[in-house]
């Protein structure tokens, strides 16, 4: 891998792709992050990391979109030419999403659509382009959720492309491994961010909910999530590849 090591983190802005940015710097990383619509958000999350003394920068994705897609690559190769002499990163966190709760029988084409084109064409063919440009020996991160081991009301759509994620995740780890490049996926369960409207952070009703079908008795923190992507994506990891790591407080044992 390179010497300094760089990882790129789609979705790195806000909630669980910010507290993953700014502990892979905390761990030596220089850090990549994508934003969709808010540049202060990924100003912030740079600043955070230049303070931690590593090197962050920011660039524009719609995951969705394949126009988007090819002119983030043509802006991370050059962005990697000119800071780091270089055309690799050595870890890719696959993290940007959007949430949608609605029942199957309200499920539109145009609602399922955004949720294939956001949750997994988007991380596949994204992932497809990065390939060339990771190192050997470096990594991939997906995120799923543990909603495809538990399942709620209202979250088929998004929970169906989550499940394509861990297949997609194995594939990799098998495509790859002759390369020594490992693929794992992380499951966070209900975690307090804005995601989906925020529900988590702030409906108490709710928060007491997953709390009580939760065997550390509590709603997920972002902090809960970053440490175990920045382990996955360090040496003391090596051995681990293929695997699906679910990070919930033991949401329905």
């Amino acid at each position: 891998m390179n010497q300094q090591r760089v990882s790129l983190v789609t979705g790195g802005s806000r909630g669980i792709g910010r507290d993953i940015a700014i502990n892979l710097a905390s761990t030596g990383h220089d850090v990549i992050i994508s934003y969709h619509t808010n540049r202060s958000a990924a100003d912030e999350v740079i600043s955070i990391i230049s303070d931690l003394g590593q090197s962050a920068h920011a660039i524009h994705l719609d995951v969705s979109d394949l126009s988007s897609r090819n002119t983030f690559v043509t802006e991370l190769r050059s962005l990697l030419s000119d800071q780091y002499d270089s055309d690799r990163i050595d870890y890719l966190i696959n993290n940007a999403g959007t949430g949608l709760s609605k029942p199957i029988a309200d499920i539109s084409e145009a609602d399922f659509d955004e949720m294939l084109g956001v949750h997994f064409k988007g991380v596949y063919f994204l992932t497809q382009a990065m390939i060339p440009m990771l190192a050997d020996g470096g990594g991939i991160v997906n995120i799923s959720s543990g909603l495809t081991r538990f399942s709620f009301q209202g979250m088929s759509a998004y929970a169906c492309m989550k499940g394509a994620i861990e297949v997609f995740t194995r594939y990799c780890a098998k495509e790859l491994a002759d390369r020594h490049i490992r693929a794992n996926t992380i499951a966070p369960g209900a975690v307090a961010t804005d995601f989906g409207g925020g529900a988590n952070r702030d409906n108490e009703k709710k928060r007491q909910i997953i709390s009580n079908i939760t065997a550390l008795g509590r709603v997920g923190e972002v902090d809960d999530i970053g440490g175990v992507v920045a382990f996955l994506c360090s040496d003391q990891a090596g051995w681990i590849n293929g695997q699906h790591i679910e990070i919930s407080g033991g949401m329905l044992l």
